[in-house]
């Protein structure tokens, strides 16, 4: 029997027995042993497994989606909203995505190996900067069975075993998709510990995962701020996280105003539940009587409810008041709060205030304001003249992401491959010793 075998054996008893820490560390161990393995494969390997996965999950659509569906009536059962329902749910063309998704992971550059920086010294030795992987990364997510298979192919990618815990409400759809990353990995002889997807959904898993730092090397949380401030106050492995997407556009006295009205619109409509999307509009008083007639005429197209302040009220008398909490609202819905500022400094000094440091936006045709708002806002991203929506992996061309951490250490913003690793001096020599 080899090791990895005596590790499926373990945990599977563990689990079996009811034993959720002694499961967890079985999988611990299994990701430990298969993150030594994977610093020796190769680019062409670790991207065979991710076209081996493609294909085995296109063979096994139906299972899958009959697994999904098990799901979606489960949901439906427990009263889950229409929201959640659809991100739970997979379709032909979902899964056509999700293949997609791990086609273009594969033909990503791969960071893993890359030498930066390399100067010779005084010495005559060079030092320079190999990029590594992290080595193993747990996930925990909700809802979206589709994370599973995203989270794997980038960790796998950068070189990384994970360990992905999914929500229960996904819990068949996860198992199934789980079967295709591991028949994945055996086509292309990486270890079955790579991947590995807890399969209990006892909340006991989360609480044994984020506090096993012999196993563990960072999680990464994915879901609603409640799990993540749980994952942040307990973790004993570092976190890389985002708690809230409170982001801001500010239309400053010298925007263009058919740039502003275009930018306010669309990062207020374009989607409302994802984290980049705008959920307070700042408004400088000397545009604001030019501007916000028209914008909220958009936004009652799009059925856009405006809570706003004083000053915007008295010109949009359709506007509700805006509590002290709206200003520090995330909304993820049709809401949106306006607030009309005197200048550049109140609108820094509100975002500092009221902000969750994920994304912030000036429109402006002077150029000394804008590189003084992107000098001073702190965020993890900071937008001039363009749409919040901006803010992703892809279209920072990134090629994919895990998520955007609001963190400062380690990564910072859209986290894609290059964030799932870090980065160890090399030192070339030719027989120097030190005098």
């Amino acid at each position: 029997m080899s090791v990895s075998t005596s590790f499926d054996a373990d945990a599977k008893l563990s689990l079996e027995a009811g034993d959720v820490a002694a499961y967890m560390q079985s999988l611990g161990k299994a990701a430990r042993q298969a993150a030594g393995e994977l610093r020796r494969a190769d680019s062409g390997q670790k991207n065979r497994a991710l076209y081996a996965m493609a294909a085995r999950l296109d063979a096994a659509r139906t299972e899958v989606l009959a697994a999904n569906s098990e799901d979606l009536a489960r949901g439906q059962q427990n009263g889950l909203d229409a929201a959640l329902l659809d991100r739970l749910a997979l379709s032909d063309g979902r899964i056509d995505a999700m293949i997609e998704g791990l086609n273009q992971v594969a033909a990503l550059p791969d960071p893993v190996g890359e030498i930066s920086d390399m100067r010779y010294r005084p010495s005559g030795i060079q030092v320079g900067k190999m990029r590594v992987p992290l080595g193993v990364i747990g996930i925990i997510y909700e809802s979206r069975p589709n994370v599973t298979l995203e989270a794997a192919s980038l960790c796998l990618k950068a070189g990384n075993a994970c360990v992905l815990r999914g929500g229960s409400e996904a819990h068949a759809s996860n198992a199934a998709i789980s079967r295709c990353i591991q028949e994945g990995l055996g086509d292309a002889g990486l270890p079955a510990g790579s991947v590995q997807v807890v399969a209990t959904s006892d909340r006991e898993a989360v609480g044994a995962m984020i506090t096993m730092p012999d196993y563990i090397d960072v999680i990464i949380p994915r879901g609603g701020k409640s799990l993540i401030e749980r994952i942040a106050r307990e973790a004993k492995v570092p976190v890389i996280k985002h708690l809230d997407g409170v982001c801001h556009v500010y239309i400053h006295s010298l925007a263009d105003p058919a740039k502003a009205l275009a930018i306010a619109v669309n990062a207020k409509t374009h989607r409302y539940g994802t984290c980049n999307t705008m959920e307070t509009l700042l408004v400088d008083a000397a545009v604001a009587d030019l501007l916000l007639p028209e914008l909220a005429r958009q936004y009652a197209e799009h059925e856009v409810e405006l809570r706003g302040c004083e000053q915007t009220q008295a010109l949009l008398p359709q506007a509700l008041p805006a509590s002290d909490d709206d200003w520090s609202a995330e909304y993820l819905a049709p809401i949106l709060a306006i607030k009309i500022v005197g200048d550049i400094d109140e609108a820094i000094a509100h975002i500092e205030r009221y902000g969750s440091h994920h994304t912030d936006a000036i429109v402006t045709e002077d150029y000394s304001l804008a590189r003084r708002f992107m000098a001073e806002v702190d965020s993890s991203s900071v937008i001039v003249n363009a749409s919040t929506r901006f803010a992703d992996g892809f279209e920072y061309g990134l090629g994919a992401e895990i998520g955007i951490s609001t963190d400062k250490l380690h990564a910072r913003g859209p986290v894609g491959l290059e964030g799932l690793t870090t980065q160890k001096y090399v030192v070339m020599g030719s027989g120097q010793v030190r005098e």
